[in-house]
């Protein structure tokens, strides 16, 4: 396995891949990975001849007042992890390799990325779309892969790649949980003792959520309300959001007639955490 920061060494490496008629495939990750990133390169690693996984903490995402200098970091772990899941290559560039001096072209989207995640964050997606654009010319995988975690950026990058025609697989990946429920994270090291506990909240309150949905209710204002009354009884949570959307436009539905996204995003602490689950008819 290679570790590279710069453009034309991944490309150099990708052009003798395909003259030996290799398939490709990429794992955009922030690294400090876990094992839910490990789920994607396994995957990645089974369905394809050669895996590039990207390493990068992608500035253009984050707000002036978030955790862009404190977001953990740990290069010998995540190769490790890397190398033990079998990928090929580890890209991992600095910021000024990514955006020269000048940098001001960006990936925007009118839709999808206006609820949910971007109601609070509203410069990330734009950030996402943009860095996952370059990665996609840089590596020009066969397939990249994703996890159902941030199911919203799931959802973006899928339309993204309709839109803008890159004609590459996108493969969304389960949620990998801790044994107790808590969905994998890489903010999840920011918890202390007492609000690592209070983050199970999350979990169990969609499933109060998701049982409800199996008994056949079909409002989502009660759906909603459920999670709500779940998540209040734990004093160290805060709600962003507790949403029911469409799986496929993102947008709210009173009443689940089709697939749907159930999402929520909740503070414990300083914290801000997501999960969500997808209730398919």
């Amino acid at each position: 396995m290679k570790i590279v920061e710069t453009i034309l060494e991944v490309r150099q490496q990708v052009k003798e891949w395909r003259m030996e008629g290799l398939s490709v495939g990429l794992v955009p990750t922030m690294g400090y990975l876990h094992e839910g990133h490990k789920s994607l390169i396994d995957r990645a690693v089974a369905e394809n001849d050669r895996v590039v996984v990207s390493v990068f903490v992608n500035p253009m995402q984050f707000a002036p007042s978030e955790d862009l200098e404190s977001y953990p970091r740990d290069m010998d772990r995540d190769a490790a992890i890397c190398e033990k899941a079998g990928a090929s290559l580890i890209f991992h560039p600095e910021p000024e390799e990514m955006y020269h001096e000048g940098f001001s072209s960006f990936v925007d989207m009118t839709t999808l990325t206006g609820g949910l995640c971007g109601k609070s964050r509203p410069i990330h997606f734009r950030g996402v779309c943009t860095v996952v654009a370059k990665l996609f010319n840089i590596v020009t995988p066969d397939r990249a892969y994703f996890g159902q975690k941030d199911a919203q950026q799931l959802a973006v990058i899928r339309h993204m790649v309709r839109d803008l025609d890159f004609g590459i697989e996108i493969v969304g990946c389960p949620i990998i949980r801790e044994e107790d429920g808590l969905a994998k994270s890489s903010r999840n090291t920011y918890l202390n003792v007492d609000e690592r506990q209070a983050a199970l909240i999350l979990s169990k309150a969609l499933a109060k959520g998701k049982a409800l949905l199996e008994t056949g209710e079909k409002d989502a204002a009660k759906i909603c309300q459920t999670i709500l009354d779940d998540i209040a009884t734990e004093p160290m949570a805060k709600v962003d959001y507790v949403e029911v959307v469409d799986w496929n436009t993102l947008e709210p539905v009173e009443t689940v007639a089709r697939d749907v996204l159930v999402a929520i995003a909740v503070f414990i602490g300083k914290t801000r955490l997501i999960d969500n689950f997808i209730y398919e008819l």
